[in-house]
């Protein structure tokens, strides 16, 4: 008997390639916003300028760090109190997201979110803090951007390395999506159709970082992972990933790219039904064959070593790891698992589908 219980989040989407502009000006309008802060990176200050050129009175925050660090946090929400912000508009990728959220957990400020990678927080309702080298996440409604605006034009310019980087972070959400804590039959199909959107996508970007069609496939499976990721919650790989980028200050996307294939690894035997749905949607035998042929097509990270992930901490990590393995995991993990998967994945090792529960 099917009976699961499912959460759509509310939120408008608005896709279309060089119309960014347009959206985020009748965005304003709509919401009857007066004050705007668009938080972006400082290389991303250009675009902001250019977007915020229509709007009424806008300012533009540029003091964005990875993971989002408290003390960052908390001067973006002084400046959103001392200046009256009523709009909060996120321009860039997860980190630019992430201080738009920390701005509006504790202020309730809206968000308009337009991303130029392929992360996905855009779609979620969930935020992250880091603070003594370690990172918090929970879940808050008022941090759930009420609109996102795609645009192709603006993901043009994202280098191949890190569009393949941060693709493979939403493939990661679909991946988790179809054995998270919350998830349900809904949550599954739009994970693997994001999986076929990505899988299609990606390789077009690397190709041809201009390719149209690549561009929109990926920002398309980009949204569906993250909502599917919104319902149904962080599993073991995001557990691990978050632990890693707390505690050791590791790049975002590519830690999340090098963990996935020895996640997925580990945990496709122990959830047949699972993997047989992704080793479709990646148009292979089995799925960790298919994450592995797309990895080698898309020239991906494949070493925590590369990044700065010290070995001899790789016991430590497994420790931090270990207390938020979420209960239901498709296999148990223990400790030794943690640390031999965190060895093979530092080590850059490519993870077979022959792993036995």
């Amino acid at each position: 008997m099917l009976t699961f219980t499912h959460r759509t989040l509310g939120q408008r989407v608005l896709f279309g390639e060089g119309q960014a502009a347009d959206h985020l000006l009748a965005e304003v309008n709509r919401l009857d916003a007066h004050a705007i802060m668009l938080i972006a990176e400082a290389t991303d200050r250009t675009r902001a300028t250019q977007l915020a050129a229509r709007l009424p009175q806008a300012l533009i925050y540029d003091r964005v760090a990875p993971h989002v660090p408290l003390e960052t946090a908390e001067h973006a929400r002084r400046f959103a109190a001392e200046h009256g912000i009523d709009l909060l508009v996120s321009i860039g990728g997860g980190s630019a997201t992430g201080l738009a959220k920390a701005v509006a957990l504790s202020t309730g400020i809206p968000i308009v979110a337009i991303p130029t990678t392929y992360a996905g927080s855009e779609a979620t309702n969930v935020w992250g803090l880091t603070e003594n080298a370690r990172k918090t996440t929970g879940v808050d409604d008022r941090v759930l951007p009420v609109t996102v605006i795609y645009d192709v034009a603006l993901t043009y310019t994202l280098p191949v390395e890190l569009s393949v980087a941060s693709g493979l972070n939403a493939l990661a959400h679909c991946v988790d999506s179809m054995w998270a804590p919350r998830t349900d039959p809904i949550d599954q199909a739009m994970a693997t159709e994001g999986i076929r959107a990505l899988s299609a996508g990606l390789p077009a970007v690397k190709k041809d970082p201009h390719d149209r069609g690549g561009r929109e496939q990926t920002l398309y499976g980009a949204y569906l992972s993250a909502v599917a990721f919104s319902s149904a919650g962080s599993g073991l790989h995001h557990k691990i990933c978050h632990v890693l980028g707390g505690a050791y200050n590791l790049p975002h996307a590519q830690t999340h790219a090098v963990i996935l294939p020895h996640v997925l690894a580990y945990l496709a035997p122990a959830a047949p039904a699972a993997a047989e749905r992704m080793a479709t949607a990646f148009g292979s035998s089995d799925a960790v064959t298919g994450l592995n042929r797309l990895r080698e097509a898309l020239d991906a990270p494949v070493a925590l070593a590369d990044y700065g992930f010290d070995e001899a901490v790789i016991d430590e990590a497994a420790q931090l790891i270990l207390p938020v393995v979420p209960e239901n995991t498709p296999r148990d993990v223990g400790a030794d698992d943690l640390a031999q998967l965190l060895r093979a994945a530092w080590a850059g090792d490519t993870p077979t589908s022959e792993v036995q529960p």
